[in-house]
């Protein structure tokens, strides 16, 4: 048998976290088995369905890299299919129509609900053999089991039974002539071949309904995995009030995809206590069967650290692509200046997100406005100015721009002076970089390039004999 799953979003808002990482699941089951992924876009709720929800779910799904085979699909362009086999459906008998208004409707929940009974449609209409006007308003109901039990072995719930009495008779036709969701789910996933369908938890109680339509329909019954919720850091649903409204917020935020996808493959499932992986090793040991039925917490904490290990370990070049985003979004030209790459490989250690990265990379190419204050009164006193007009004149006598002179440029100053190297090594760091803190100096200066750490450097001297007179 060749595996095949879906990921089938709808779009009513962006691509969330608990989405990303169902789509996630899927798309590595299939790449396990080396079957094939469908993305299938669950348009029917007219009202709320977006082009804008639909663009942002295939960015994000993009951006995550996890691509797929066939699709995207629209249920909204299949309508014709849905209500071919509704009308087969309602010629045989396996599905009936109801005539019952609203108004009767509501008043049936109302009572039943007063009496401490489960809601639901108490099958009026299902042997009725009533005359109704050609133009009256009807939908069209499935006809459900109603003796025995519904079961399947989920495989991340085990064994759910429901008994059929326990199930109404589902709409699967509006009565503005609309298919409905539950209905359309199951023509789609019999269409498209799909033999595991993972989902939220939250589609339990829908899966005894469409199993029994796959029934009725002699369609194959796909296996089931539904996983459980995700929660924020404090424990309740994750919801946007936890920050991130949509995956590409953590692009937007600095986040790597591969920091990302490390992050959501262990929000549920495991393989031993190994916590980072590439995506081939999603792909080998991935499993369904070690999805955990708990729920999963958010850290965000973890997920830092995540990206912080990828924006140390991935290709310099790679990260430097993604940077880029971050980089004119800062509006930071970095044309004029050493290649991104560089600068990533220099400041990685230091920096959780790429926001962070391109923040910290500004005065690589561009002059800084004013000197960090507290820095420049630790370390840009009088005594500074000595050190500072030394090193500036060995520095322009380099014939080589590369780390290993520079870094004896400084030494050799404060060996001349007899001054400690951090003596030296600080107000030529506030100097260049305007800053207190940064990596080391002499590979700084090597990227920052001579034109410009010369230039810094008499600025700094002139402020400084300014401050003397």
């Amino acid at each position: 048998m060749k595996v095949k799953t879906r990921f089938a979003p709808s779009p009513t808002g962006f691509l969330h976290v608990g989405g990303a990482r169902t789509a996630l699941y899927s798309w590595l089951f299939a790449r396990h088995h080396q079957g094939e992924f469908v993305l299938r876009i669950e348009d029917t709720d007219l009202e709320r369905s977006t082009q804008e929800a639909i663009d942002a779910i295939i960015e994000g799904m993009n951006w995550l890299g996890l691509n797929w085979e066939e699709g995207p699909y629209y249920q909204t362009k299949r309508f014709d299919r849905y209500n071919a086999v509704i009308d087969e459906m309602l010629a045989d008998g396996r599905a009936y129509k109801c005539y019952c208004s609203r108004e009767r409707l509501d008043a049936l929940r109302e009572e039943q609900m007063a009496n401490g009974e489960k809601p639901r449609y108490d099958g009026r209409c299902r042997d009725s053999h009533e005359h109704h006007a050609d133009d009256e308003p009807y939908v069209i109901r499935f006809r459900n089991p109603q003796e025995g039990v519904v079961a399947f072995d989920d495989h991340v719930r085990g064994h759910i039974e429901f008994a059929n009495s326990e199930l109404d008779d589902l709409i699967i036709r509006r009565t503005d002539g609309a298919p409905t969701y539950n209905f359309c789910v199951v023509i789609d996933d019999w269409d498209m071949e799909i033999t595991h369908v993972v989902r939220g938890e939250d589609h339990v109680n829908n899966t005894p309904r469409q199993i029994n339509i796959y029934k009725a329909l002699g369609a194959p019954v796909p296996e089931f995995a539904h996983v459980s919720m995700i929660l924020g850091d404090d424990g309740a649903k994750l919801s946007k009030r936890h920050g991130a409204v949509s995956v590409m917020q953590y692009r937007d935020d600095g986040y790597l995809p591969e920091a990302l996808l490390n992050y959501l493959v262990r929000l549920g499932w495991s393989h031993g206590d190994q916590e980072i992986f590439t995506m081939a090793e999603m792909i080998e040991h991935f499993s369904l069967d070690a999805i955990s039925k708990s729920a999963s917490a958010f850290n965000t904490d973890k997920l830092k650290w995540l990206n912080n290990h990828y924006i140390r370990t991935l290709d310099p070049q790679y990260v430097a692509g993604h940077l880029e985003w971050h980089m004119a979004d800062q509006k930071i030209d970095y044309r004029s200046g050493p290649a991104l790459s560089a600068v990533v490989t220099l400041l990685a250690e230091r920096c959780q997100t790429l926001v962070e990265l391109a923040a910290q990379s500004r005065y690589f190419y561009e002059e800084y406005e004013a000197i960090d204050e507290a820095a420049a009164k630790k370390h840009l006193k009088a005594a500074a100015r000595q050190p500072l007009a030394l090193i500036r004149d060995k520095l322009a006598a380099l014939s080589a721009w590369e780390v290993e002179p520079l870094h004896h440029a400084i030494q050799a100053t404060a060996d001349e002076l007899g001054l400690g190297m951090g003596k030296v090594g600080m107000p030529l760091r506030v100097a260049v970089t305007g800053l207190g803190q940064s990596p080391s100096i002499d590979a700084v200066m090597h990227l920052v390039g001579r034109e410009r750490v010369l230039m810094r450097l008499d600025r700094v001297l002139a402020l400084l004999a300014s401050a003397a007179e």
